[in-house]
């Protein structure tokens, strides 16, 4: 069996470090860059960075009616930090021009955790891995928080008794950055969302 696909959207943020978790998580990474490659991925990776400069971007590179069509006909996709916020359906405290992916039915607010200076590390309960598992060390830089999710969302991470990882579907996200930690955990769950869709 071939090992899927996944993309990494390589417009800004942690583009090499996303690459190299997904490879340690056995499958082929590539980037994307135009709306073409997005035909050769079974999912896709949203990094961090900075959420109104990533939409911003998408539409100069012709990538932001493609990638919502496919993230709405089912293509998984990962987002951390301000890839959170870019597939949140609702954003609080963003700007008026604010473009979003969309797809996750939840509301987010940026910045909620404070500015850049404001970045810390603190650990994370995980529950996708079950109540037993042991804690994700997370990295919160400009960190985004999920201020309310719908009940289909599945609420994978805490931090501070605010959502920071969530699940609907096929979509992922985390207000952190786990490529930054070298735990696996996060990108081989996505990992499995796209080999289960595929």
């Amino acid at each position: 069996m071939t090992a899927p696909v996944v993309g990494v959207l390589a417009l800004q943020g942690d583009v090499r470090e996303h690459l190299a978790m997904l490879r340690a998580c056995g499958v082929e990474a590539t980037r994307v860059r135009r709306p073409e490659d997005l035909e050769h991925v079974d999912g896709i990776v949203i990094p961090g960075g900075e959420s109104t400069t990533i939409g911003k971007l998408l539409d100069v590179f012709d990538l932001l009616d493609p990638l919502r069509k496919h993230v709405q006909e089912g293509l998984p996709a990962y987002g951390s930090c301000a890839g959170m916020i870019l597939l949140a359906d609702r954003v609080l405290d963003g700007r008026p021009d604010q473009q979003l992916i969309g797809g996750l039915d939840v509301t987010v607010r940026r910045n909620a955790f404070g500015r850049q200076v404001d970045s810390f590390e603190q650990d994370v309960d995980w529950a996708a891995d079950g109540p037993e598992a042991p804690p994700l060390r997370a990295v919160f830089i400009r960190a985004p928080w999920v201020e309310s999710a719908a009940p289909e969302v599945e609420v994978l991470g805490l931090s501070a008794g605010r959502i920071v990882a969530v699940r609907q579907g096929s979509l992922l996200a985390t207000a952190f950055h786990p490529e930054l930690t070298g735990d696996l955990r996060v990108h081989a769950l996505f990992v499995d969302i796209v080999r289960q869709a595929a």
